[in-house]
């Protein structure tokens, strides 16, 4: 209750401090929920700004979003997703972006930010003033050491960095997931959470980049939209294996080209593993469980690792498949693997192992 009040009086702050009528910086609409901001430029463009503020503030940071098309405003807002815990505060997101206008199109901070840092500064909140206001002395200026326009490029040059090397098609579905986010914040239905949403768009990222997906040993694909759940068709296996010829015959019986798999992802990736399981065909071999699971400590908590990638689960499973020696059953009944079968036969094998460890074979058996 304590911080909604707080949040309430700086909401209360921000109106007072920028109304509409402001020739800067506007407070357009403002609830506990979202801020709509309207910063004004030289000639009197004006470009719109939203700020989410989610359930879990001031822990985590309000979520700024833009419609502009201006690359300096997009890294403005962009950057505000990179602040330190102490600068989550709505007043100090709101400065800093004001700052950064400013900065970035030369024109003067509006002093009404100095009542921005007097109500931070009371709340015990050390401020560091990002930008020079302009002085009639210049001599007079102090020294600062921020600089908004390196911190702009670096965004710009990340933002480049992050599509190259992924094809037209899949750079699609990445915008496609952003403003399908984007929606979801304005609207409250957030699924999942800000961490494990931007590691899963990371994670996507490096697949459609990697080498063994564009070389097609397995795709990728989003079960409705959904950043959170994947099919993952495993297309190429070890060539000398039992399990390639099985598919090569799949393919020439059934016209399917590969082993698919379901990844499901919770709110709490990546320092919880995904859960994953076979959809099809059925499998015997390979440590597969009933149902579809499949029997590997990596993908329990106790053998997972927040720095394990996506791709290389995926790999290491088509390891596994061949290691132990999976093989297709032809003919064999499809409804026998689904989704409650795989978690019961799942969680009996972590609770097996956890009582009595799990046995890794010598090095000479693979």
């Amino acid at each position: 209750m304590a911080c909604l009040a707080r949040l309430k009086e700086d909401i209360r702050v921000l109106e007072t401090a920028f109304p509409r009528v402001h020739n800067r910086f506007q407070v357009l609409t403002a609830t506990v929920d979202e801020l709509t901001c309207r910063v004004i430029g030289k000639k009197g463009e004006k470009y719109d700004v939203q700020a989410h503020i989610t359930e879990t503030y001031p822990q985590t940071a309000p979520i700024w979003f833009s419609d502009s098309e201006d690359a300096n405003i997009v890294a403005i807002v962009g950057e505000l997703s990179n602040t330190k815990p102490e600068q989550f505060n709505i007043l100090y997101q709101t400065k800093l972006l004001i700052e950064g206008f400013c900065r970035l199109y030369d024109l003067e901070v509006p002093p009404e930010v100095f009542i921005l840092d007097e109500h931070l500064s009371a709340r015990g909140i050390a401020v560091k003033m990002n930008i020079d206001p302009v002085s009639e002395d210049e001599d007079d200026e102090e020294e600062f050491h921020y600089d908004m326009e390196d911190e702009v490029q670096t965004t710009e040059q990340k933002a480049k960095d992050e599509v190259e090397g992924i094809d037209v098609e899949n750079l699609a579905v990445l915008e496609k997931l952003k403003q399908s986010q984007r929606q979801s914040y304005l609207k409250g239905t957030v699924v999942g959470s800000v961490q494990a949403t931007d590691r899963l768009m990371k994670e996507l990222r490096d697949i459609y980049r990697s080498d063994s997906f564009k070389k097609e040993i397995y795709t990728i694909e989003l079960v409705n939209d959904s950043l959170y759940e994947w099919n993952v068709r495993l297309k190429k296996v070890d060539k000398d294996s039992a399990l390639y010829t099985d598919m090569q015959v799949f393919k020439e019986k059934e016209g399917k080209d590969h082993i698919l798999l379901n990844f499901t992802f919770k709110e709490s990736f990546p320092f919880d593993p995904p859960f994953v399981r076979v959809i099809n065909p059925v499998v015997s071999g390979g440590y597969v469980l009933g149902g579809g699971a499949i029997c590997m400590e990596l993908l329990t908590k106790q053998g997972w690792s927040s720095a394990y990638s996506i791709e290389s689960v995926i790999l290491q499973i088509s390891a596994t498949l061949v290691k132990g020696k999976a093989r297709i059953q032809f003919g064999a009944t499809k409804s026998q693997y689904t989704l409650a079968r795989a978690q019961q036969s799942f969680k009996s094998l972590v609770q097996i192992h956890e009582k009595n460890g799990w046995f890794t074979p010598p090095k000479e058996d693979g």
